[in-house]
């Protein structure tokens, strides 16, 4: 019903409550309470849907404020007919704690203010058959993680999903993601942001920096300013993104699936925020993990929130002895630390940079047991993978910022050719170069993640700040070329592999120790002598040995031993091969250097090394041995 008179409607509002902020209905009564600085006058502006004018300006009356916030309810509020902002002074702003952001229903298209358009607030219905759902809660041993952007992962043609660039769109991906072996999708931001920038704000300073007032850039990505509460309306095929987010979640869920979404938090926003926010998207959207990203943080508060204590936490580092006193560690491990720690370390031992073998083999073990910890080596921000391989430096012409923009530390080779090239030797090279990178992340002890794209060979041409490309450049090209179907493959396959063995995967840090007195350690080092790990600046090769003897398979038996045997020397090596217990052989398992099979040979066929005792290593080649 349309409220006919100002009169009428003003007879339904009654003093408010100031907790919580944002809107919320208690008692037939909705309620509405903002936060002013500065003691700034403050109103409540209603709008009828789909009219462009004002219907109602509400002032908060003074005897409702508490310290700068105001309130006020309104009783038998037909919320489904209506959509709302404040006004604090003289400016009409939104609702940092809005459910639903209307306005912004188009990606790309900037608003237009002289035609009388607007973004608005709007009520979320809370209303939903969740049929039972709940997140999976899913250790983060068993957890292998794919990083995706909600609309560069379907928007291409090739995607053949009927949503482009939505929601939908991911649910219509599901047997892709179980086919590749993924139990864990993480989307970059997802909630509504403005990806609208003007060239000037954006940091754009050429020809036409006068004309920035009429012409704008996009930021795709959405690290910025945020309505924190509301999914983003653009990547909704229909016209109610909060059940369209919803649906995703569950098909999800009952697909083994787990879903976490990336918060980027500005320096300033509010730590009362920031909480809530967390614990309605937990609570109402049922996501599994959060990504904290953001200068100040309160990294220890939100991990302290008992709400939260079954939801993965990911941030670059919490202090975890603040968070567990006196070292009582949680039953579920729901903290991870997630930077780029692991990153530029494998990066540089890829390329063959020297003394990186001690760092190199500490990122592979590394478990904590206080926190997770997730390793990647690419994700939104840099190169994508085959970029990895095909440049030593950035280009971000297309950026229109004449190339200064994105970082210069990419750790990256180009295997001898800039870009594109149809040498075979060069095209060869950097095969074996991304399969070498995808082992060095399937086989650490962390948890791995997969930035979308990268098992299909994704380029950017270089570009490695793709914040602002809605086009080809960033949107993920599903046409299987047949080098890109030998890496789905090996990755599929990768996975497959780490998930049937837990002595891949482990519950806890590997110690280097025989601690079972079982005559093997949990973990050991060799070279070309047996038990002797070469740690030489020099060095760029090392053989580590997983003793199954550790872990035990899904129907209690000893796991297989695992020697892998990292070569990133330009000449080949040889490996010496520690004696298996009585009845075991060694059998190669991958082997990155064979172009043949694609490098991975089935379960059941793997041939056996010749002499058991010492094995030669191509260069730029990981070789997997299983002992059996």
């Amino acid at each position: 019903m349309k409220m006919e008179t100002k009169k009428e409607f003003r007879n339904m509002i009654q003093m408010g409550r100031t907790l919580p902020l944002g809107t919320s209905y208690v008692d037939g009564c909705m309620n509405f309470a903002v936060a002013a600085e500065g003691g700034q006058p403050c109103a409540l502006i209603l709008y009828h849907k789909d009219e462009a004018h004002t219907e109602m300006e509400i002032p908060f009356p003074e005897e409702s404020r508490a310290g700068n916030v105001y309130a006020l309810g309104i009783r038998d509020f037909p919320a489904d007919e209506y959509e709302y902002n404040f006004k604090i002074g003289h400016q009409i702003v939104l609702d940092p704690y809005a459910k639903r952001i209307l306005g912004r229903e188009h990606f790309g298209e900037p608003v237009k203010q002289k035609e009388g358009g607007f973004v608005r607030c709007g009520f979320a219905v809370s209303d939903y058959d969740w049929d039972g759902d709940r997140p999976l809660e899913i250790p983060y041993e068993n957890t292998v993680m794919y990083g995706l952007h909600v609309r560069n992962f379907t928007m291409h043609p090739s995607s053949r999903v009927k949503h482009k660039g939505t929601f939908r769109g991911i649910t219509e991906k599901i047997p892709y993601l179980k086919e590749l072996g993924i139990n864990h999708i993480e989307l970059m931001p997802s909630y509504e942001f403005d990806e609208i920038l003007s060239r000037r704000s954006a940091g754009y300073y050429g020809k036409d920096a006068e004309k920035a007032e009429e012409s704008f850039r996009l930021n795709t990505w959405g690290y910025g300013p945020g309505s924190y509460f509301a999914p983003k309306t653009s990547y909704a095929a229909s016209s109610d993104p909060v059940t369209e987010f919803r649906d995703m979640v569950r098909m999800l869920h009952q697909h083994g699936i787990e879903i976490s979404m990336e918060f980027y938090f500005p320096k300033g926003t509010g730590v009362e925020l920031m909480l809530r926010c967390l614990r309605h998207w937990v609570l109402s959207y049922h996501l599994d993990g959060i990504h904290l990203n953001g200068e100040d943080v309160p990294a220890g508060l939100l991990a302290a929130d008992p709400i939260l204590s079954r939801t993965k936490l990911m941030y670059q580092g919490f202090p975890v002895e603040e968070v567990y006193p006196e070292g009582a560690l949680p039953e579920f491990k729901n903290l991870a630390e997630y930077n780029s720690g692991f990153l530029v370390d494998a990066r540089r031992f890829l390329k063959g940079d020297e003394d990186m073998l001690d760092a190199f083999t500490w990122r592979v073990r590394r478990n904590p047991s206080g926190q997770g910890v997730i390793n990647f080596i690419t994700n939104h921000d840099g190169f994508t993978l085959r970029d990895l391989v095909s440049y030593d430096g950035k280009h971000n012409e297309e950026n229109g910022e004449d190339n200064r923009d994105g970082t210069n530390y990419n750790y990256s080779w180009n295997c001898g050719v800039e870009g594109p090239s149809r040498k075979k030797a060069v095209r060869e090279l950097r095969m074996r170069q991304m399969k070498n990178a995808f082992s060095f992340v399937l086989l650490s002890q962390g948890t791995p993640y997969i930035f979308s794209g990268d098992e299909l060979m994704q380029t950017k041409k270089g570009n490695n700040n793709s914040y602002c490309q809605d086009n080809d450049t960033a949107w993920i090209n599903w046409n299987l070329t047949k080098d890109a179907r030998e890496i789905f493959d090996y990755v599929k396959k990768l996975i497959a592999l780490r998930q049937e063995h837990p002595v891949l995967h482990r519950t806890e840090e590997l110690r280097i120790m025989d601690y079972m007195a079982c005559g093997y350690p949990d973990l050991s080092y060799h070279g070309k002598k047996a038990w002797y790990g070469e740690f030489e600046p020099f060095s760029r090769q090392i053989g580590l040995m997983y003793c199954g003897k550790y872990a035990k398979t899904g129907d209690r038996q000893e796991d297989d031993f695992f020697y892998v045997a990292y070569n990133m020397h330009w000449i080949e090596h040889e490996f010496a091969l520690p004696k298996l217990p009585d009845g075991k052989i060694w059998r190669i398992a991958a082997d990155t250097s064979n172009a043949v099979d694609g490098g991975f040979y089935e379960s059941g066929l793997e041939p056996a090394v010749e002499t058991q005792k010492m094995i030669t290593v191509k260069e730029r080649t990981v070789m997997v041995l299983i002992g059996k």
